[in-house]
């Protein structure tokens, strides 16, 4: 799957939460206004714990600005087509 990646976007995957927290904190003090936090899946609490820390604890002036959900069909490598969650969190200065 090719995908294009936005530079004020940070994916979420398996690494630990302050791990994508140190790259909001990075993309704001870069001079960024607005940080999308991506994941799908079991990853989507993640995100929102993501989302939480770095408004609360490191960047308090950061607010959410627009959350987006919704469900990709995904094809396993069996043929199956499932639906997997998805969620975009957009939070600004």
């Amino acid at each position: 799957m090719s995908r294009i990646r936005d530079k004020n976007t940070v994916y979420i995957g398996n690494k630990p939460v302050m791990n994508y927290v140190l790259a909001c904190i990075t993309l704001f003090h870069s001079g960024v206004d607005e940080v999308s936090i991506k994941a799908r899946g079991r990853a989507v609490s993640r995100a929102v714990d993501v989302a939480e820390i770095t408004r609360n604890r490191f960047v308090p002036n950061a607010t959410i600005k627009d959350i987006k959900i919704g469900t990709e069909q995904i094809t396993t490598h069996d043929g199956a087509i499932i639906s997997i969650s998805t969620i975009d969190i957009i939070l600004g200065k």
